[in-house]
C-alpha cells in the first residue's frame, strides 16, 4: 500500500477551450467498500471529454476531473473486494457519466467496472479500448443483435468508436460498410471494412442499400438519413442519446427501428472485450499519446476531427 497521499490530476475551473485544463496537486482518494484504488498508467481521451470540457454536458459546472477510460495497477482494495488484489493489472470504463476522473495519477471506482488487462497488450492499448469497445458492443450486439452475413454500416468508421465497431461487427461475421474520407480508406480496409464509402464525394444514403444495422456516432441528420438505407425491420443505433423525435417517427413510417443509447459500465462487457483482444479479433489503433501534463494538447488534437483511432494520456 502506498504512503503517498497526494496526486497530480487534470482539472478545470471554467468551461472553455483546451487552455482551461490545468495540472494540479490534489488529495489522493481512498477506496470505499467494494471499490479499488487504481494507479493509472494510461487513460483514453474521447470526444465526450472535450465536449464536457467545453459545455459541461451531464456534469454541469466545473471544477471536475475528466476521463472515463483507464488502465492501471490495483494499489489498494476497499472492504469486501474479492475480485482483485494489489498488483493486479486492470482496465475498464468508469461509470458513465458520473464516475469520471481517470485523467489523474490515481482513481477509485467500483471493482466491477474493471476486468483484468489482457497480458498481450500494454497499458496504452488497454486504455484506448474500454469506452469505445463497450459502446460498440452494446450498440451492435446487445441492441442490434448483429449476426453472420448481415450488412452493417458504420459511420465515421476510422474514428474511436467506429474503428472498434468495425472489428466487432467482423468478429460477429458481418459484411461491413464504413464511411470515411478517401484518405482513410486504406486504414478502413486494414481493419476489415469490406466496402469503404467516401462520404465527401457521394451521398451514403444513395450509395448504400439493403443494410441490416447502422451504427451512428454522429447523430442529427446522419441518423435520420441512415434510416433510408435499411432493409425492412433493420435498425439504426445512434450513440448520440438526444435529438429530434423525427428520428423515431420516420423509422416507424419506414417500417424500421431507431434506437438511441448511452454507454454503460459493464464488467461482463469488459470481459468480452478482453476475450476479443486475446483472440486477436480486436485491437485499438492509437493515433497519438501525450503525457498527463499535456492533456490540453490531446484535447486540441481530438477536436480537429482528423484522428484515426484513439488518443491516450500516459502517466509515469
Amino acid at each position: 500500500m502506498s504512503t503517498v497521499n497526494t496526486m497530480r490530476a487534470i482539472t478545470q475551473n471554467v468551461l472553455g477551450g483546451p487552455e482551461v485544463l490545468e495540472e494540479v496537486t490534489v488529495e489522493r482518494p481512498s477506496p470505499r467498500p467494494n471499490e479499488i484504488l487504481v494507479r493509472v498508467r494510461a487513460a483514453g481521451v474521447n470526444p465526450t471529454d472535450w465536449k464536457h470540457r467545453a459545455n459541461g454536458g451531464f456534469l454541469g459546472e466545473p471544477p471536475f476531473v475528466l476521463g472515463w477510460d483507464v488502465s492501471g495497477v490495483v494499489e489498494e482494495t476497499g472492504i469486501g473486494v474479492a475480485l482483485f488484489q494489489p498488483g493486479d493489472e486492470v482496465f475498464g470504463m468508469l461509470s458513465y457519466p458520473f464516475g469520471h476522473g481517470s485523467h489523474a495519477e490515481y482513481v477509485t471506482a467500483p471493482a466491477r467496472v474493471f476486468t483484468l488487462k489482457p497480458s498481450s497488450i500494454d497499458h496504452v492499448q488497454a486504455a484506448a479500448l474500454p469506452l469505445v469497445s463497450l459502446t460498440a458492443w452494446q450498440a451492435l450486439v446487445e441492441r442490434a443483435d448483429v449476426r453472420p452475413g448481415q450488412r452493417v454500416l458504420v459511420h465515421a468508421a476510422a474514428g474511436g468508436v467506429g474503428h472498434v465497431a468495425v472489428q466487432i461487427a467482423k468478429a460477429r461475421g458481418a459484411y461491413v460498410i464504413g464511411t470515411a474520407s478517401a484518405g482513410k480508406h486504406e486504414f478502413l480496409r486494414s481493419i476489415g471494412v469490406d466496402e469503404p464509402v467516401d462520404y465527401t464525394s457521394v451521398d451514403f444514403a444513395e450509395a448504400v442499400r439493403d443494410v441490416d444495422v447502422v451504427l451512428d456516432p454522429i447523430g442529427g441528420e446522419t441518423g435520420l438519413r441512415s434510416l433510408r438505407v435499411l432493409r425492412p425491420g433493420g435498425v439504426v443505433v445512434s450513440i448520440i442519446p438526444v435529438g429530434s423525435d423525427e428520428f423515431y417517427e420516420e423509422a416507424e413510417r419506414l417500417g424500421v427501428r431507431a434506437i438511441r443509447m448511452l454507454v454503460d459500465a459493464d464488467q461482463a462487457g469488459m470481459r468480452t472485450v478482453a476475450g476479443l483482444v486475446e483472440e486477436g479479433a480486436l485491437r485499438a489503433t492509437v493515433a497519438e499519446t501525450f503525457p498527463l501534463s499535456e492533456a490540453a494538447k490531446a484535447h486540441a488534437a481530438g477536436e480537429t476531427g482528423r484522428t484515426s483511432g484513439k488518443l491516450v494520456l500516459t502517466v509515469d
